[in-house]
């Protein structure tokens, strides 16, 4: 059978290829889904790897957006506002993760809940540096045309996505991953034979928010105006959640199949059901979960077995 990391680098070569197309329908389109990638693979450290329910994911988003929205303002380069960002949310997320992670359960997914609205109503009061509620406009990171300016974007969220890829494979196949998966399956014990969980947690948080903040860091860029109402919107932290059920918990390359298909199903929704999409749209995930509540992964174990029983 092919190994998953083999699946996940040609899923990411694929999508690397979207730029042949020429059209700036479809880069836009790659540049979304590259981001739902991050969102999901990134989310499935906490969710999936760890098991706690968190829905912190749009306070990640736009406290990267506004980290590198008000850096660029204040003249710092794309790449730089961008290292900081990771830094500032990978710091910032690991310390709230050694308070937040010592609740469990729903009391958790309430706590990462309410960062959400926290973060928000600080921005929208620090109004002399992030514009409050009237949002903040972004100088522009290139001088392109609008196909370039397209490309540009669509492999910058690429890059952070293989990079978010290329971390998610490394903790599930290190000692680290391994911590994550026992206190997943027992908490207490793995206290009991001398785990430091607090630290293990603390660590997962961290790398489930960084590269989350820097793709909010390349979103807030790409449209060149952000709001608090836009990039804390709670969907960016519901969407993720999504998206791993229907790919399949724990594995990355299921999320990310699964983002992908989230998104072809939210675009052909929207584009022709546009006065009853989120309904619709409601009713087509629960569905597909209802008919692969594993995920799509599942059926590659269906698939071999079936390939197995006929030879």
């Amino acid at each position: 059978m092919i190994r998953p990391s083999i699946v996940l680098v040609a899923l990411l070569a694929v999508i690397a290829l979207l730029p042949l197309a020429g059209d700036a329908y479809a880069l836009r389109l790659g540049t979304i889904a590259c981001m739902y990638g991050i969102f999901a693979l990134s989310w499935n450290i906490v969710g999936g790897f760890l098991g706690y329910p968190s829905f912190a994911t749009a306070a990640f988003f736009g406290f990267g957006a506004y980290t590198t929205g008000v850096l660029m303002t204040l003249g710092a380069s794309l790449p730089l506002a961008l290292l900081a960002t990771l830094v500032a949310s990978l710091v910032g997320a690991s310390v709230l993760g050694a308070v937040l992670l010592r609740l469990r359960g729903h009391y958790f997914a309430i706590a990462s809940l309410s960062l959400v609205e926290v973060l928000r109503e600080v921005v929208n009061n620090a109004t002399d540096l992030t514009g409050g509620g009237m949002g903040l406009n972004i100088p522009l990171a290139s001088n392109a045309s609008i196909l370039g300016d397209a490309i540009f974007y669509f492999y910058a969220m690429w890059i952070a996505l293989a990079l978010t890829a290329a971390m998610v494979v490394a903790v599930s196949a290190s000692k680290l991953g391994f911590g994550l998966a026992c206190i997943r399956q027992n908490e207490t014990a793995a206290n009991m034979v001398g785990l430091n969980t607090t630290l293990y947690k603390s660590i997962a948080f961290g790398l489930s928010a960084c590269f989350v903040g820097v793709a909010g860091g390349i979103y807030a860029v790409w449209v060149h105006y952000i709001d608090p109402s836009d990039v804390f919107d709670i969907l960016y932290s519901v969407k993720p959640i999504v998206m791993s059920l229907m790919g399949g918990l724990g594995s990355p390359v299921g999320v990310v199949c699964g983002a992908l298909v989230y998104l072809g199903l939210e675009e052909v929704v929207w584009r022709n059901y546009i006065q009853i999409h989120s309904g619709l749209l409601g009713l087509l995930v629960v569905l597909l979960l209802l008919f692969l509540p594993h995920g799509l992964v599942s059926l590659r174990g269906r698939l071999f077995r079936r390939g197995t029983g006929h030879a």
